[in-house]
């Protein structure tokens, strides 16, 4: 048996719901974890997820901004939400999932994208970022213990593989020094495995996240790798496979981040 999880910044939940459900009946997660679904709790779009077989709902959103939810075909526990740089600003949630190998724990997080000025004395959205990823590492031991998976949108392409053009985005927010060297130190706290990476190798090219800006994207495929799929050791040597759904880049009215789907081994 497997137990699979998605990742996805969906770009608003309401809006594209429809893709959402195309999603879930081609690619069927036991779990799928959303980002940026900007919809305040009241308005989220239960009934087509119960429609679709994902009756299990948690999910944290505001009007228009940010927001997170898992939704699942398995029973949810100890729903828990935490809020980091004293904002409320709906960025975490996470759940005990129901495996039959036991419960474990999914933390889905949606990191902010910090703005255009990578300069955090200059831009408060960069500084924001960088404080959010900080009190993440901080933070490692309420989150960074066996059998936990932590996916989302972090927002930052850590490897020079990671984007279209290592020397060219230096500079760019998401790939500056300072926000990769942030993240490798939140990855190596908590001791966790990059999923992504365990089947892609690190000098190859790997992307989930293609910009609006460009008209051809697939062609010119100017790309980055912002979401993410981590695990504790303990699931990461049981993790059977990766898809990046590449394709979804291209459906009508996409997000400009694509699906990532793991699969780990349940008993």
């Amino acid at each position: 048996m497997a137990f699979s999880v998605a990742t996805w910044n969906i770009n608003s939940v309401r809006l594209r719901i429809d893709l959402v459900r195309h999603f879930l009946q081609e690619a069927a997660p036991d779990v799928l974890c959303l980002q940026e679904t900007k919809c305040p709790d009241a308005l989220f779009p239960q009934k087509p997820f119960q429609e679709a077989g994902y009756p299990f709902l948690a999910f944290a959103g505001e009007k228009g901004y940010n927001g997170v939810a898992i939704v699942s075909r398995r029973p949810l526990a100890k729903i828990d939400r935490s809020y980091f740089c004293n904002r409320e600003d709906c960025r975490h949630i996470s759940a005990e999932v129901t495996t039959r190998a036991g419960p474990l724990t999914l933390h889905n997080f949606y990191v902010p994208a910090g703005g255009d000025e990578p300069d955090p004395e200059k831009n408060w959205k960069f500084a924001h970022k960088l404080a959010f990823v900080e009190e993440m590492t901080a933070a490692t031991e309420r989150f960074a213990r066996p059998r936990t998976i932590l996916v989302g949108d972090l927002n930052i392409a850590p490897l020079e593989t990671d984007v279209w053009s290592h020397r060219q985005l230096l500079k760019v927010v998401s790939h500056t020094p300072v926000e990769t060297e942030g993240l490798k130190r939140l990855q190596a706290a908590g001791k966790w495995v990059d999923v992504m990476r365990h089947f892609v190798p690190p000098e190859e090219k790997l992307y989930t996240w293609w910009s609006y800006r460009s008209p051809n994207w697939e062609a010119s495929d100017r790309g980055r790798r912002l979401d993410h799929i981590w695990a504790s050791p303990d699931l990461g040597e049981r993790a059977l496979s990766m898809q990046v759904l590449k394709a979804a880049r291209s459906w009508e009215r996409p997000s400009d981040h694509v699906p990532v789907v793991a699969t780990f081994a349940e008993e």
